[in-house]
């Protein structure tokens, strides 16, 4: 398609995260009703990020009531979201991308630890995950803002590209600065990952050591379930005319994220253009790789790292999940169908 073609009659689709339904339903389906062993499976759901939560505990639901664990959880994601939530007008974070300044601001601890990773993932990424793409994604339509009628032409997609960059932001002494006024910071890659891994902490302070932390489909497990078997996760098939089951894990005591471009993009005169944007080229990916699985110990690691994987393609992304010890599984679509690959550390995983 060339720069400037008008994209009529084109078909846009957004759907909600399947896999955590899909795993959720396998979850379920695999809980044992004789509880033997006299444990509980007490169950806590909630909205937070413009999704839903939810966490499983394994232990006695008075003793949850009582230590106001889910009062807690929902305390906890009220902070996180009015810490860095771009849709919130007086979040911290809100209010660092509105300001025109370039001296640095003071910041709290959670936006510093997540400001942080995102930092240190971009540039293990070699750029691939950039949090400031923000306005290329709005210029592509998966923002906030409308999707534009025709394809960005070349010196559009410049002028935007040239208001993106990690190189912008500088993290230093507690402090938060942009060397562009109008440089824009978006968390939505790794900001869920962390709110799992804080409410997984949360519920560790309490005494859990047998759980499930889930929202949007990032998640956390430890331990085991109250009939005394490990945590199974559900990764979908990734097609968009059914719900299918591509592979059954078992992560053990560590998170799972899983980032895909099957789910949310629109289609014009034959070509499909996905959500995800390649920061180095300002356009987003085309290539056959269309799902990747990270397992790692921290949720908000494995949510940045499975979207920077998606951007890099799967050549690139299995020689840098090798080379980093990475346990990720890759779904690469092919002319008769799709196949499954994976690192070496991953398989240890597989169900």
């Amino acid at each position: 398609m060339k720069t400037g073609q008008v994209l009529k009659q084109s078909r846009f689709i957004i759907s909600r995260n399947w896999l955590l339904a899909l795993t959720l339903a396998f979850l379920f389906s695999c809980s044992d009703n004789n509880q033997k062993s006299g444990k509980q499976e007490v169950l806590l759901q909630g909205n937070t990020m413009g999704t839903t939560y939810t966490v499983k505990l394994i232990g006695d639901e008075q003793d949850v009531e009582n230590k106001q664990v889910h009062e807690k959880i929902n305390a906890l994601l009220k902070q996180v979201n009015q810490e860095m939530s771009t849709y919130i007008p007086n979040s911290e974070l809100s209010l660092f991308n509105k300001s025109t300044s370039g001296e640095p601001v003071a910041i709290s601890e959670g936006l510093e630890r997540v400001m942080a990773e995102a930092i240190r993932l971009g540039k293990l990424t070699g750029g691939k995950l950039d949090v400031t793409v923000g306005p290329l994604v709005n210029l592509w339509g998966f923002g906030p803002e409308y999707r534009p009628e025709t394809v960005p032409s070349d010196e559009l997609l410049a002028e935007t590209k040239a208001k993106t960059g990690l190189d912008k932001l500088t993290l230093a002494e507690h402090k938060l600065a942009k060397a562009l006024p109008s440089l824009y910071v978006d968390l939505s890659t790794i900001a869920k990952g962390y709110g799992v891994d804080k409410v997984a902490e949360l519920v560790e302070a309490n005494g859990y050591q047998n759980y499930l932390v889930e929202i949007g489909g990032e998640m956390r497990l430890k331990g085991f379930k109250h009939n005394g078997s490990l945590w199974h996760v559900a990764i979908e098939k990734p097609i968009t005319t059914e719900r299918a089951v591509q592979q059954i894990i078992v992560p053990k005591d560590n998170a799972v994220a899983t980032s895909g471009d099957y789910r949310i993009y629109f289609e014009a005169d034959g070509q499909r253009f996905s959500h995800i944007i390649d920061p180095d080229t300002g356009k987003p990916i085309n290539h056959k790789l269309v799902s990747v699985t990270v397992i790692h110990p921290s949720s908000m690691t494995a949510d940045g790292l499975s979207t920077a994987m998606m951007v890099m393609g799967e050549k690139q992304a299995m020689t840098f999940a090798e080379e980093n010890d990475l346990a990720a599984l890759f779904i690469v679509k092919t002319e008769d169908g799709f196949e499954q690959q994976s690192t070496v550390k991953f398989v240890q995983f597989l169900k």
